[in-house]
């Protein structure tokens, strides 16, 4: 005896209707823009991730109409788009904030308090990973390590960094966002909407008055190391082995740099504050 799938409690389902087209108007935008970012390869399909971003510029995230459109464009399937599209996290599948804020939870900013400013944000904004405000100002969501673990624990903005955060200046921040204050990154340009950063991505100018500027380089912890190499610093302070006078090198001239954002979380430890709960920072056996 056999029994059907709607017994068995299985649905077959339709098949899925093709993704509806864009207006003729959006489609011949974009049709210019994408011959433009293909024009840029030697082998057209080697256009689909910035093409990728040019859909995501236009609606927010990734619509099926998008990647059909980029399969039109790049002669693929739609499948062959579906998978680089599921692939990269910065595509995104569904509807977005006008601000992508992600909390890296990745070891180090973890241990330094990425997840307790992660579960913060989740009470104070109402929403889970993933997930977007009401007002469609904020998506939260909890991102791998940026390469940025000297600023631990960190903060992104639509990819522009926020360094050493706590869950208080985390909740300001996203304040901030929400109610259209002017919100300046620790590094780099200042702030623009994830479209227009999708935009930026797939190749195009940045045409914000001073945002190439602005854009710089690692901030200066990062770059310690290379200053030494080059002799542009005194070396960093040893700790010698026990019995031995230790040799101080001249005090620390905290860079102005070192904090460019209203944003950024003032960081007091037992080695820059002597009344810190720690204590001073001593030598190896004092």
């Amino acid at each position: 005896m056999t029994t059907s799938s709607s017994e068995r409690g299985v649905s077959l389902g339709m098949p899925e209707l093709p993704a509806p087209a864009y207006p003729d108007d959006v489609r011949a935008r974009l049709e210019t823009d994408a011959r433009e970012i293909i024009a840029r390869y030697p082998d057209s399909r080697s256009a689909l991730l910035p093409l990728l971003h040019l859909v995501q510029a236009e609606e927010g995230h990734v619509t099926r109409t998008g990647m059909q459109f980029c399969a039109d464009m790049l002669h693929l399937t739609t499948a062959e788009v579906t998978a680089v599209a599921t692939f990269y996290t910065m595509y995104r599948r569904r509807p977005s904030g006008d601000y992508q804020v992600g909390v890296c939870t990745n070891t180090l900013c973890a241990v330094m308090g990425g997840d307790a400013i992660f579960e913060t944000l989740q009470e104070h904004l109402g929403v889970g990973n993933g997930e977007t405000t009401d007002d469609g100002k904020v998506t939260l969501e909890h991102i791998e390590c940026n390469a940025a673990c000297d600023f631990a624990p960190v903060v992104m903005v639509n990819w522009e960094f926020f360094d050493n955060q706590s869950p208080a200046s985390a909740k300001h921040l996203v304040d901030d966002l929400r109610a259209g204050r002017p919100v300046e990154p620790t590094r780099g340009a200042r702030l623009c909407t994830f479209k227009e950063t999708a935009r930026i991505l797939a190749g195009f100018p940045d045409e914000r008055p001073g945002a190439v500027e602005a854009s710089g380089s690692a901030g200066p912890a990062s770059l310690v190391g290379l200053r030494l190499a080059r002799g542009e610093v005194a070396p960093a302070r040893v700790v010698h082995p026990r019995g031995e006078a230790p040799q101080e090198g001249p005090p620390h001239d905290p860079s102005p740099t070192e904090h460019l954002s209203s944003h950024d979380e003032p960081q007091d430890t037992s080695a820059s504050d002597p009344a810190h709960p720690a204590g001073p920072t001593a030598e190896e056996g004092e």
